[in-house]
């Protein structure tokens, strides 16, 4: 076919009226496959529906390149509008190099996701199509050109990163439409069979969406692998990668036999012989040379794919709590474990150590004479069995090799033999993400290949692919009896029947963990408690990953009776009020506990001890500890373990260095007596406890507490402005629109993988909608405290509201006050505690930074049978402690009232919460309890008589007025706002005085102390603007401002008046 008859082929169809883009593919299949002779343009329906585009262009069965067709006359081939074509386009340009998008008669091509040239070969006229002949001869050599297209030689690691993420990324969005398409038609498929063997093998809650994910960084991990052992460089395809897996990984061969084959899907194959074309265009081995060297990540394998990672998803990265360990990190703890090895545990050769021991394992024979059902049999094994159970890319267990190898300086005879029979036998570790255990066999494979080693037999690493968290499964047999069932399997001997002596490695952090399954969450019971009795925490943080994974290796020494825990983990733990369990726990069962604190913790601010600048030795917010736990087995059952810490503050190379120069025998550690009722693992300043603790506790005072509500959506239920929570309400619940148009209007920067955006597990839109169009939503829109001095709007629903807290945030829907504290001043960084704030309304989870505030209103209100009672019939009572009432009564000889009365000698619950305000607010409070108001909630000194009371019940009094803004002294300004403009808030600028709101606009006479005050680790005055960027101020609003700078000037002047006083 010419173009001339190409073009009046398509000119009759456009005139019958009611052509499609599908109407001319064959037409532009032929034109394609005439002017190339050799060239295949494919059009595959089911590949298009699955994310592939229209054309793939095939020489020899190797894609080339790729079309994606529109309609004729399209207006978006550029690919800029959201609505139309954007998304797709990006997605290509982002994965495939060679690439035309056309309407049949326009042709834009691009290299590389770059825009190379367009060029039409026809127009729209009103007679029809009409050929444009003088680019007939520019279009045929631009197209024979895109067929003869070679992709560009890729010398640069980041480039390659780039483009195997791309590809990655198409070939997960291809396999999800797959696996979805399978699902919706009910049909069988190899990668649905593939998803079901996951699921029920490996990992349970696993969605299409996740597995596409792990399934694409594998295969296009593999390839990386294979082509880093291929020597013939000038070929490279998916069948030569199937070969070039080294035996040692039979999984990933097994599941490289399928790519290869007959049987892979044809929806994906397509896109993962493109990828392979990456790596034909690459030397693998030359472009990893020299990466990473500027940097302590010594392996640059391990770098590189923390590279990849980062650019095919950060936030999957983040979700798995995957990072990099320095090799100094990694170096110290591997030292540390040698060094105990041979001190603590008599073992002369440590980590080399190649005594064995005797065990007891289940054979498959039925036995009813034995406990298990099956019979036992002896087996003799290695004593010294190294675990990493969060593997991740091997870096550990490759530092192991090293360590050991070091040791056969000069008897490198001996070496091959030693690895085989006594190394590997002894190394295992567990991988969750696929990706990451294609890597650690990699990288160990390439180590022991480098140390001289040379296999004579085939020997698998013993790293396997399992979730780590899970107790071992009973053997699946023949039922999932395939490449995948028996990696799992093989990993279940290890949980069940390896007596694992040392656990090292960096597990996860990750605080909303996804690793909730009744094994693990039953051991981490065992944390709630303190001597048998639980710790009654409402808020806590034990069900972060690196929690359990500590409470996982814990079970591994247990279960042993001796060994190493070595890990390095978030530091939380070593002073977490909430972690007392934990540590009281660990002190039962290690004799020795080694901390070396790393600090460098961005959130809690941290400095070295002069102010200096404190680094972390990662790249992120958490500071972190190397954490080592010695169990003997000689300890006695009354004692508790000896604790050892050492901190270390400065900049991270000093803090490299430090560990480089250093082993766990020379480090002036300094020995800590941990007492309860927390059982620190940091040094404790205690100068004051005793008068601290004559006070009361204010969590001990309220009888009923929570915490702050979570709506999980506030953009959504959540505005200053009535009228625009209303307006935005109404559009939700607009009758007229779809559920799609629904997700895309409110809910498009979703980045859930598991849920359709805007839903969650517990919330689906589908169904809140519905019943919520059933009522008059604007009777649940209530104000809420969600800021210090910012209150907001809400509609308080629970078909809204993820967290309403109604339990006891009820109570703040009458007339009432609450008031909210939290403990861990560390949260509020360089400040004295300032966790406190008072509220006549439902109050917010974030109330304070970083959330936590305890919520405990004054008074509880009965019902009447169970029926919400008016406020005529209702009946509160003082949310307070009866024993603290009158232990204050008799103190100052006074009679306590549930309510405020005149009469003399009397008190009442307003008054007893102003002194605590008061008392709360003193400067020398907070300094001289600073150290414990870290740690525990406040406690309030009994008042000393009754004119030191009244005194600071007045005082107190003030500042919670000031605080709700009832106070007359609000609407008296010390400032003013002098200029006219359009009061858009831009970035907020103190400045000699003024708050500049914008490059005009600005307050006037505004106090520093005003800019710079505290209240529950916010700076209101900076907060209030800064929630408001770009956001035009009204007239209540500027008001509003103005009084706020008054309650924090005003706060301050009052702060000081309490201090004149002497409390106790």
């Amino acid at each position: 076919m010419n173009l001339s008859s190409y073009i009046d082929n398509i000119n009759q169809r456009y005139k019958l009226g009611n052509a499609t883009e599908h109407t001319f593919r064959g037409d532009l299949q032929q034109l394609i496959e005439s002017i190339v002779p050799g060239i295949r343009a494919t059009n595959e329906p089911k590949r298009q529906s699955c994310g592939a585009p229209d054309y793939i262009l095939t020489k020899k069965e190797i894609p080339i390149g790729f079309i994606e067709a529109k309609d004729i006359g399209d207006k978006d081939l550029e690919g800029k509008k959201k609505s139309v074509n954007k998304d797709q386009f990006d997605r290509y340009k982002a994965s495939l190099d060679n690439l035309i998008f056309t309407d049949y008669i326009d042709f834009h091509l691009y290299n590389d996701g770059e825009f190379i040239t367009k060029i039409a070969i026809a127009e729209i006229t009103e007679k029809g199509i009409v050929a444009l002949p003088q680019n007939f001869a520019t279009f045929q050599n631009l197209i024979k050109d895109f067929c003869t297209h070679i992709g560009q030689n890729i010398k640069s690691s980041k480039k390659l990163a780039e483009m195997m993420a791309g590809k990655a990324r198409l070939l997960s969005d291809v396999i999800e439409k797959a696996l979805t398409s399978d699902e919706t038609h009910n049909e069988d498929s190899t990668l649905k069979e593939q998803m079901t063997a996951f699921k029920s093998i490996l990992i349970h809650d696993i969605t299409p969406k996740g597995f596409a994910d792990v399934y694409a960084q594998t295969i296009a991990y593999g390839m990386f692998a294979a082509r880093l052992h291929d020597p013939t460089l000038d070929t490279f395809s998916r069948q030569e990668a199937a070969e070039l897996i080294p035996k040692s990984n039979p999984f990933l061969r097994k599941l490289f036999g399928y790519i290869a084959g007959p049987d892979i899907d044809d929806r994906i194959k397509w896109i993962v012989d493109n990828l392979a074309e990456i790596f034909l265009a690459c030397n693998v081995e030359e472009i990893l040379k020299n990466y990473g060297k500027t940097t302590k990540m010594e392996d640059p394998i391990i770098h590189f794919y923390e590279t990849f990672l980062a650019e095919y998803d950060p936030k999957l990265r983040k979700a798995r709590g995957v990072w990099y360990t320095p090799a100094p990190v990694v170096n110290f703890i591997v030292r540390a474990v040698d060094d105990i090895l041979k001190t603590e545990f008599d073992l002369p050769q440590g980590l080399a150590d190649t005594s064995k021991t005797k065990i007891k394992v289940n054979t498959q024979m039925p036995d009813k004479n034995f406990k298990s059902g099956y019979k036992q049999v002896e087996q003799e094994v290695h004593k010294v069995q190294i675990l990493d159970p969060a593997t991740g890319t091997g870096t550990f267990l490759a530092e192991v090799i090293k360590h050991v190898n070091k040791k056969f300086k000069g008897q490198e005879g001996i070496w091959n033999n030693y690895v085989e029979n006594n190394l590997l036998p002894r190394l295992n570790g567990f991988e969750l993400l696929m990706a990451s255990y294609a890597m650690a066999h990699l990288q160990l494979n390439l180590l022991l290949k480098e140390t001289g080693f040379e296999p004579t037999k085939d020997q698998r690493t013993r790293v396997y692919l399992t979730n780590s968290l899970e107790e071992y499964h009973p053997d699946t047999g023949t039922l999932f009896a395939n490449w995948l069932s028996s990696e799992a399997n093989e990993a279940n001997h290890i949980k069940r029947d390896t007596p694992v002596m040392c656990v090292i490695g960096n597990p996860p952090y990750s605080g909303i963990s996804s690793n909730n399954g009744k094994w693990i969450s039953d051991l981490i019971e065992d944390y709630k408690y303190v001597d048998g009795v639980h710790f009654n925490e409402r808020k806590h943080w034990l069900n972060d990953d690196y929690v359990k994974f500590l409470r996982y290796g814990q079970h591994y020494i247990e279960k042993n009776g001796s060994g190493v825990l070595a890990f390095i983990n978030p530091h939380g733990f070593l002073d977490n009020p909430t972690f007392r369990g934990m540590r009281w726990h660990l002190l039962k069962t290690y004799d020795k506990i080694y901390t070396i604190d790393l600090h460098g913790n961005n959130k809690r601010k941290e400095t070295t001890k002069d102010g200096g600048i404190d680094q972390n030795v990662f790249d992120i917010m958490q500071g972190v500890s190397i954490n080592i736990f010695i169990k003997t087995g000689k300890m006695k059952p009354n004692e508790l373990g000896e604790v050892y810490h050492y901190d270390l503050f400065g900049k991270r190379d000093l803090k490299y260095d430090f560990l480089t120069n250093n082993s766990i025998s020379n480090i002036p550690f300094l020995q800590l007596t941990p007492n309860e009722p927390f059982y620190f693992f940091i040094p404790q300043n205690n100068e004051g406890i005793e008068d601290f603790n004559k006070g009361f506790s204010v969590s001990d005072f309220f009888i009923k507490n929570t915490s702050g509500i979570q709506s999980s959506r506030d953009f959504l239920v959540i505005d200053s402005d009535y009228d625009k929570l209303e307006t935005r309400l109404n559009s939700f619940l607009d009758e007229n629109k779809s559920i799609d148009e629904i997700r895309e209007e409110f809910f498009s920067n979703s980045t859930s993988k598991k849920y359709a955006k805007g839903d969650t597990r517990g919330w689906k839109i589908s169904e809140i909608r519905p019943e919520l169009q059933k009522t008059d939503f604007k009777k649940f829109i209530t104000k809420i405290s969600y800021r210090p001095l910012d209150k907001r709007n809400i509609c308080y629903t629970r078909l809204l509201v993820d967290w309403t807290r109604e339990d006891i945030q009820k109570e703040m829907l009458k007339d009432n006050l609450s008031i909210t504290f939290g403990r861990q001043g560390q949260a509020t960084g360089k400040a004295l505690w300032n966790l406190l704030f008072i509220q006549n309304t439902i109050s917010d989870l974030n109330l304070f930074y970083r959330g936590g505030g305890i919520v405990c209103p004054l008074y509880s209100y009965s019902e009447n049978n169970g029926q919400k009672s008016t406020e005529e019939t209702a009946r509160r009572t003082p949310n307070l402690n009866a024993k603290i009432i009158n232990e204050i009564a008799k103190k100052l000889s006074l009679t306590f009232t549930n309510e405020k009365e005149t009469a003399e000698n009397t008190f009442a619950p307003i008054d007893i919460l102003d002194y605590i305000y008061a008392v709360l607010h003193s400067p020398t409070y907070r300094e001289k309890y600073k150290e414990f108001l870290k740690i525990d909630f406040p406690r309030v000194p009994y008042p000393k008589d009754k004119n030191t009371f009244w005194n600071l019940v007045k005082l107190g009094g003030e500042i919670r007025q000031i605080h709700l803004l009832e106070s007359p002294t609000i609407e008296k300004f010390i400032t003013q706002y002098p200029l006219d403009g359009d009061n858009l808030v831009g970035k907020p600028e103190y400045k000699d005085g003024k708050v500049f709101i914008n490059d005009k606009q600005y307050f006037n006479d505004v106090p520093k102390v005003a800019w710079e005050f505290y209240i529950g680790g916010y700076q209101p005055a900076q907060k209030w603007l800064k929630d408001r960027k770009g956001v035009v101020l009204g007239f209540e609003d500027i008001l509003h401002y103005q009084k706020i700078i008054v309650a924090l000037s005003e706060t301050n002047r009052l702060m000081n008046e309490i201090d004149k006083i002497e409390i106790s």
